[in-house]
């Protein structure tokens, strides 16, 4: 281990005086690295070793004890390390070449500690890095050669072609000259265009057909708009990797490409749904909010011609819809009105008697609708209240009695009207939101009040029903006709209409069916016998019309049959129909015009139908029929082939007109109304012979 470096053998402190400021940076290492000589192997009677670098250096002579350096501008001779000629130096200055010795070198020399050289054989960090620097020079450079040249023989090998990597619609033109990519585009485009274009908004779709919207290709301005050579490097290299996408130039009616958007736009769109809450039994579920989407029509325009080319849905661009209230608001909403108010019974109280309102009934009339505010507001759906109410407290009311207008003894005679008490449910409900809200005292009082009749005593005798103003008889109808007659009959007996009302015989009635008492009939169309339920209505209608037609009512609604009815007065009937769900198509309506009150009656018998109408006399009414004029004769039709047949003689169409003059014999106003009615012929209806036995 060497000793200290103060007392080192040969050492002269006058050396340490020849170190630099970078010498001192760089002493501790060579203080660490330096190595003393050490006695030959072979003195000590040993075997002499192999003799290293470091070794060889260890062993030059160690510098006299005056020796203070060299003097600038002097020369010096040392003996090189491995050789014997000496080496000069001239100051600091080398002037052997061949030295191994040199002023800052890796390899010391004599005094090289004292100097501050480096005398080890290992690269110090500074060369390391001097070294890299040096060889990332070298790559770049090279890189960068070999980018030039892969630039300029790019742009050389693609002059007069589109730039690589140019996709038109999903087809790769890169390289191609215009002729081959118009070509290529063509090919791979074509085919497809006539195909209807498929459009797309989330999971809504919808398509238009290109033909229709005036969708064309220009592929020549596509194909040119496509040849434009970059000559920036960077992007010519990247083409290398990647790939650049071109929208084809095509042109539209754009007019009626928006037309055709407009029209499946609600097929696209979507409508915002506000928040809501909803109930399962009596479980409240919370329905959140969900903004809606409308079809951006002009951008979707652009996106469908920018796009419809390539054979894939297009997704077209919305404008969001958006919903007024928000998920804090439906959650309080939840806890606050809907969990409590199914949470038990509300009771009702009555008069002697209590009814329950149970959790589903509840859960059922609770209704909730956005409040403005981002929340929901509670209301209760009255009808499904009282539905459940009304009947455990029916018992504590007693409803009003209408008066009534009958005939006894072949005169109308009024029974009066009676009030009774009934609920004002409005007023009983309406703190019931408030009840729903609390966990307790669960109870709402039911408020009684007048029920008074609707039609009074005094109403029915100001009506002035007294007499017959008008009436009107038909008979001759089959069995299963007369059954239905005497239903509708029954049902219009009693009617009673206030001054200024409309008497509709459908809308009365209402569906005329079997579950309402009428049957099956026997009718007859060209030849064919068949059925139908309420056969024999349109001779009570008949019937009706011409009673009001004779009371003087104005003729608000009424048709007259295709084919003329010979038990029927020509030019005076009218016929009625109804679908099978009972919607009305053809009826029977007129309107009192008289100041007193009208009061239909009917009298029925298997043969005849009579109506009568009721009311204090006014109008003073006559009819006259013109002649039959314009006549069409019958034409022949076979009848039936298969099943039964009626054959008919057939009977001419004519026109006819009808007269009504009215006169008020209280004001002495006379008017006149004239009816045209057109009847077709009846065809002859042959029917073919019968089959031989």
């Amino acid at each position: 281990m060497p000793e200290n470096h103060d007392n080192r053998p040969g050492a002269d402190p006058s050396t340490e005086r020849l170190r630099t400021d970078s010498d001192q940076q760089n002493a501790s290492d060579a203080e660490t690295k330096q190595v003393w000589p050490v006695q030959d192997p072979q003195a000590q009677g040993g075997a002499p070793a192999p003799e290293s670098d470091s070794e060889r250096t260890q062993q030059i002579a160690a510098l006299p004890a005056d020796f203070s350096g060299f003097p600038i501008g002097a020369t010096q001779t040392i003996a090189a390390v491995g050789s014997d000629q000496p080496t000069a130096y001239h100051g600091a200055e080398q002037t052997n070449p061949g030295a191994t010795q040199m002023f800052g070198g890796q390899q010391g020399g004599v005094g090289g500690s004292q100097l501050g050289w480096n005398t080890s054989d290992e690269p110090t960090p500074a060369d390391e890095k001097r070294q890299k620097l040096l060889k990332g020079g070298l790559i770049a450079g090279a890189a960068a050669a070999a980018l030039v040249l892969l630039y300029v023989g790019d742009l050389l090998f693609t002059s007069g072609s589109l730039p690589r990597g140019t996709v038109v619609a999903g087809v790769d033109v890169g390289t191609l000259d215009p002729a081959a990519a118009e070509s290529k585009l063509r090919d791979e485009l074509e085919p497809g265009l006539s195909k209807p274009v498929r459009l797309q908004v989330g999971d809504r779709g919808a398509t238009v057909k290109p033909d229709e919207v005036g969708l064309q290709m220009d592929w020549a301005e596509t194909v040119k708009k496509a040849d434009d050579q970059p000559l920036n490097p960077f992007t010519r290299i990247g083409s290398l990797f990647s790939t650049h996408d071109v929208t084809p130039v095509s042109s539209s009616d754009r007019e009626q490409l928006v037309a055709a958007l407009q029209e499946v736009s609600p097929q696209l769109g979507l409508e915002p749904t506000d928040g809501n809450i909803r109930f399962v039994g009596t479980t409240p579920i919370p329905v959140n909010p969900v903004p809606g989407q409308n079809l951006d029509i002009q951008h979707a325009a652009d996106a469908v011609q920018a796009k419809w080319a390539e054979g894939r849905p297009i997704s077209l661009p919305v404008t969001q819809l958006p919903v007024s209230t928000t998920r804090e608001g439906v959650q309080k909403a939840l806890h606050e009105i809907a969990e409590p108010a199914v949470a038990s019974p509300v009771t009702v109280r009555g008069q002697g008697k209590n009814a329950t309102l149970a959790p589903e009934t509840i859960a059922e009339a609770l209704r909730f609708t956005p409040d403005g505010r981002g929340g929901l507001k509670a209301s209760l759906d009255g009808p499904v209240l009282v539905g459940a109410i009304e009947p455990q407290l029916r018992d504590t009311m007693k409803p009003g009695k209408n008066a009534e207008i009958k005939l006894e003894n072949g005169a109308p005679v009024v029974h009066p009207s009676e009030d009774g008490v009934g609920v004002d449910w409005e007023k009983s409900l309406t703190p019931l939101l408030d009840t729903l809200r609390k966990p307790q005292q669960r109870a709402i009082q039911a408020v009684y009040v007048p029920a008074p009749a609707q039609f009074t005593t005094d109403q029915a005798n100001q009506l002035g029903i007294r007499e017959v103003v008008g009436e009107f008889q038909t008979g001759g109808f089959e069995p299963a006709s007369g059954v239905n007659i005497r239903r509708v009959a029954e049902q219009v007996n009693g009617a009673v209409l206030r001054p200024g009302e409309t008497f509709s015989l459908n809308g009365y009635t209402g569906p005329r069916g079997v579950p309402q008492g009428y049957v099956e009939s026997g009718i007859i169309e060209d030849g064919h016998p068949g059925k139908a339920v309420g056969g024999g209505i349109s001779q009570f209608a008949t019937t009706l019309y011409n009673a009001s037609y004779f009371a003087g009512m104005k003729d608000v609604e009424h048709k007259a049959h295709s084919y003329y009815i010979s038990r029927y007065p020509a030019g005076r009937e009218a016929t009625v129909f109804q679908s099978p769900n009972g919607k009305s198509i053809i009826d029977v309506k007129f309107k009192n015009v008289a100041k007193s009150g009208i009061m239909i009656t009917t009298e029925w018998t298997p043969s005849s139908i009579k109506v009568k109408l009721w009311g204090t006399k006014q109008f003073d009414v006559q009819s006259s029929t013109g002649p039959r004029t314009e006549p069409t004769p019958p034409t022949e039709k076979p009848g039936p082939t298969t099943g039964p047949c009626s054959p008919s003689k057939g009977a001419p169409g004519f026109t006819v007109v009808d007269t009504r003059t009215i006169r008020d014999i209280t004001t002495g106003e006379v008017r006149t109304e004239n009816q045209k009615v057109k009847y077709n012929p009846q065809p002859i209806i042959h029917c073919p012979p019968p089959p031989p036995r």
